[in-house]
């Protein structure tokens, strides 16, 4: 009986009446206990004997629509609203009409649901620039509320690439093949400790429909360079087997501009101009297959296979001149084409044992990731003033990546609302670098030993960690420990024998602590309070020293002496109904790592490099509210806005740094029904007084909008979206950190006007239409 609580829902129509004597039904969400109960004259239903957790409510009553809904019980004696629209329709069948909000709250994550945003775009990366509350930088950082990127996930499994190489991955995911998003601002300790900007997990989609069913999707959208794209998604449901099958072909081409104005001396200006394209063919093929055995076993096997291959091909034209007479020093231009050719292959292989019905489970997952990439890079100079002969090189960089990971983790349902989970894991990374790069010099090819290099990198992460939680009144307690055993090794051969090694284990706490605070007309106001230790490595890239070629006056290297940075955070936050509404936090670095340019020793210091370093601490003031009206209806819109404020004090170019900035984010995300075949989809964010790492940028944002159109019983969508209409997706950057003192203006090919169509098919049997707790609605069933 400790497990138990009361619960009740408000049956209501759209004029806030009660509906009387509706019946009510209430399952598990594995269908372990179902529960039946008829509201009463003031549209009360009552349920004595309900245990905590997730459930899914339907309610029915002649004249009115079905509604269904996912509700979490956490408190003793909860009480929910239902409401319920009329119909002037006899019914022949049970039709279930689910309202499924885009972002809910469920303990310590944010769960978008991306179905809207599938619509308007043509990969998983878009879908997450979309997204409310997400912010994506230039770069292809993934930033959530601090300005150290968020850690990303595909399926629950960290994805232990670069950013570039990340970005590539999810613009190869089809837009439809994401189930959710969730995102972890604060992650529990089950979660690495790595994750101090947070963990966006990507959820792919799975076959859960009895019968075969899928959908054939194709689009284009058109900037000043165009993209388009086909695929097949395929799902097959026999009851107890479960397979699905997502294909993808893309053709992607953008571009990207850099201005940059430089005094690399008291009376000289470096003025540059970059233009460079990114052509880009990419294939993508993602399979699973999943079965039952018996009522307690679940085996998983799924898989994704890439190939990306892209030919960048940049212009810099660069200018020095004397600041006081205007004296043009040099004039030059430079040309750069990389060839990149890139695979990802991933295998994942999980097994689940259900250890009773409310909850309790043991999971062990292992996965194995390999990425391979090779790109040749040719440059070439041509000088106009004063006239040399030309100067140029090549290069081939060839990179291999290993990536092996293996988890078990158990929770275990006690008496009194006592929750246990523990885990053991192994994260393995192997890095292989070998870059050979060739100068032209008095018509011959040599060797560039400045740029030629051999490099190998080791990564060996241990872990443990234990947690528990319980329900103490209707305060939810979540407390845990985490230990992680760090063994890093980096052993560079040519041009020099060096190495360097690192063995640490380090230990990361986590509270949680949940209630709620009060029931309005029957939404659930509920506060939260998190804290947590996490730890940033630096990655392979950012501690790899080979020199890379940006241009004549600027190359880019690892810190092989770059530590690891730690960070304490602390945040509030409150949400109605499982959606999120308000958050305050503060995130506290030591040894704070970002992207820096320092000045090269050269005899003309017109040459600078970009690098990583290690610059002090950062305390990181955050606030995140978030308004909005909930779906169901005709109209849906999210607001919100955030606030960030940092202040770093440390070394730059063993010079005392001091530097603070705050900077604001909106964003807003609308739906109009104009008919039940038609939708108006509106969202776009605005930032203002911006920072990347110590770039200071100007105020820039993009508005974005689509319309979607169902036509042949709604088998088949089709979207007309517009991406930037204003092209304000662009700023200007000043930095003025230590000897470099820079500004400019960057924009890309962000202004873009599509077409995607989408036809689902399905063969389903017959049993599933007579199955009233069905959880499909009719606007996603296919």
């Amino acid at each position: 009986m400790a497990q138990h609580t009361s619960v009740s829902f408000k049956i209501v129509n759209a004029k806030q009446q009660p509906v009387s004597f509706a019946s009510v039904t209430i399952m598990m969400a594995d269908s372990s206990n179902v529960q039946q109960a008829v509201a009463d004259t003031n549209g009360i239903a009552r349920f004595t004997e309900v245990s905590y957790g997730r459930f899914i409510v339907k309610a029915t009553s002649i004249a009115y629509e079905p509604v269904e809904k996912n509700i979490t019980v956490r408190s003793n004696d909860p009480v929910f609203t239902l409401t319920m629209e009329t119909t002037s329709k006899t019914l022949g069948g049970v039709t279930v009409t689910a309202a499924r909000p885009l972002m809910r709250q469920e303990d310590d994550k944010t769960i978008v649901d991306p179905e809207n945003l599938a619509a308007s775009s043509t990969n998983a990366y878009e879908i997450i620039e979309k997204t409310p509350g997400l912010f994506v930088d230039q770069d292809g950082n993934i930033y959530l509320n601090s300005t150290t990127p968020a850690t990303i996930y595909i399926n629950g499994r960290e994805q232990k690439m670069s950013t570039a190489d990340i970005a590539t991955m999810l613009k190869s995911l089809p837009p439809n093949s994401i189930a959710s998003i969730e995102i972890m601002r604060t992650p529990s300790a089950r979660y690495d400790a790595s994750g101090s900007g947070g963990i966006v997990n990507v959820v792919l989609k799975k076959g859960v429909r009895i019968g075969l069913t899928g959908s054939i999707n194709a689009g284009l959208n058109q900037g000043v360079y165009g993209n388009r794209f086909a695929g097949i998604n395929i799902n097959n449901n026999n009851g107890s087997r479960t397979s699905y099958l997502n294909m993808q072909v893309s053709q992607r081409n953008t571009y990207e501009q850099i201005k940059t104005d430089r005094m690399f001396a008291p009376d000289s200006l470096l003025s540059q101009d970059a233009f460079t394209r990114y052509p880009t063919n990419s294939y993508y093929a993602g399979y699973g297959i999943s079965q039952e055995m018996g009522k307690q076993w679940e085996l998983n096997y799924d898989g994704r296979l890439s190939y990306n291959h892209s030919r960048n091909r940049t212009i810099n034209f660069s200018e020095i001149n004397k600041i006081s007479t205007s004296q043009l020093i040099t004039r030059n231009e430079a040309r750069v084409q990389n060839v990149a050719r890139s695979f990802n292959v991933n295998q994942g292989l999980a097994l689940k044992h259900k250890l009773d019905t409310i909850g309790s489970e043991w999971t062990t997952d292992v996965s194995y990731t390999y990425v391979p990439n090779n790109s040749e890079q040719v440059f070439n100079t041509i000088f106009y003033a004063p006239q040399f002969p030309d100067a140029g090189g090549d290069g081939d960089i060839d990179n291999k990546l290993q990536f092996l990971s293996a988890q078990t983790n158990i929770i275990k349902k006690l008496p009194k609302q006592f929750t246990v989970e523990a885990g053991l894991k192994t994260t393995n990374v192997w890095f292989k670098n070998e870059t050979d790069y060739f100068r032209e010099s008095g018509g011959s090819r040599v060797k560039d030993a400045f740029r030629t290099r051999s490099y190998k990198y080791i990564e060996n992460i241990h872990s443990a960690y234990l947690q528990g939680s319980k329900n103490v009144s209707g305060i939810i307690f979540k407390a845990g420990v985490r230990m992680e055993n760090t063994n890093m090794k980096g052993h560079q051969t040519i041009p020099g024998d060096t190495s360097f090694t690192q063995h640490r284990t380090d230990f990361f706490p986590y509270i949680y602590i949940s209630r709620n605070i009060m029931t309005i007309a029957g939404y659930e106001l509920r506060a939260y309070l998190v804290f947590r230790r996490t730890i940033n490595r630096p990655a392979y890239e950012y501690l790899n020293p080979f020199p890379r070629y940006i241009d004549q006056y600027l190359y880019e290297t690892g810190n092989p002496s770059l530590r690891p940075q730690f960070t304490l955070n602390y945040e509030a936050n409150v949400s109605v109904n499982e959606r999120p509404i308000l958050a305050i936090g503060v995130n506290e670095t030591k040894d704070i790592f970002t992207q820096v340019i320092y000045q090269a020793d050269d005899s003309s210091r017109s040459l600078a490099y970009r690098t990583y370093d290690n610059l002090g601490k950062n305390k990181e003031i955050y606030f995140r509210g978030l308004g909005a009206i909930p779906p169901g209806k005709r109209y849906f819109f999210v607001v919100g806005a955030q606030y960030n404020h940092n202040f770093y004090q440390g070394l730059y170019e063993n010079a005392p740094l001091s530097f603070k900035r705050g900077s604001w984010t909106f964003f807003t995300y609308h739906t109009f029904k104009v008919t039940p075949l038609t939708q108006l989809t509106l969202n776009g964010f605005a930032r203002f007084n911006g920072q990347l790492q110590f770039y200071e940028l100007s105020s820039f944002g993009a508005l974005n909008m689509s319309v979607s159109q169902q036509f042949l019983k709604k088998k088949l969508i089709v979207t007309l979206s517009a991406n930037d209409v204003f092209f304000t997706n662009n700023n200007r950057f000043t930095i003025r950190q230590g000897s470099i003192d820079a500004s400019g203006f960057r924009e890309g090919d962000t202004k873009r006007f599509g077409l995607s169509l989408r036809y689902n098919f399905g063969f389903r049997k017959r049993e599933e239409n007579n199955n009233m707790f069905n959880l499909e609605s009719p606007e996603r069933a296919n």
